[in-house]
């Protein structure tokens, strides 16, 4: 956090394929070690496979994406001697990026033999879309934390 001045928020350039913010966005938390062509292949993979089984990709993506968008997490905070785990609201940009984040994380956990990336993230984004699949019960996990420590939401600053 500077203490000078306010950092400027970056402006994200829509995907050349589907001309959708959210989607560069997938394909830069997808990209490793600065291989955006390797990500782009995986992602629009993905959406192809979707697409094949009769499905909008796009659709398929956004709202399995709105599934998976935390409304509450906790931190923690310290007082007196003690830590607590603090229930607090999450913002607008947070929960798109844990919820970017987690469906790429448990797509690359999937297993299964000769499952592709673009298999496993496809199969990821289908189970988000119908609300189920291991980023959607995250998002349900920290739901429950967050309601579980619901009695030191006084300690929130």
């Amino acid at each position: 956090m500077p203490r000078r001045r306010e950092v400027p928020k970056r402006k994200w350039l829509p995907d050349p394929k589907y001309r959708n913010v959210l989607l560069t966005r997938f394909m830069n938390v997808v990209m490793l070690d600065g291989k955006k062509a390797i990500a782009e292949k995986i992602v629009y993979g993905a959406l192809e496979i979707i697409e094949k089984e009769g499905m909008d990709p796009i659709e398929v993506f956004t709202k399995g994406l709105e599934n998976v968008k935390p409304n509450f997490e906790v931190k923690s905070r310290r007082v007196g001697g003690a830590t607590y785990q603090v229930p607090v609201e999450v913002r607008e940009e947070r929960r798109i990026a844990l919820a970017l984040r987690w469906i790429v994380l448990y797509s690359a956990k999937r297993s299964g033999p000769g499952n592709t990336m673009k298999e496993k993230m496809a199969a990821e984004l289908k189970d988000a879309y119908h609300r189920r699949g291991q980023s959607v019960k995250k998002r349900e996990d920290t739901h429950k934390m967050a309601e579980a420590n619901k009695a030191f939401a006084h300690y929130r600053w």
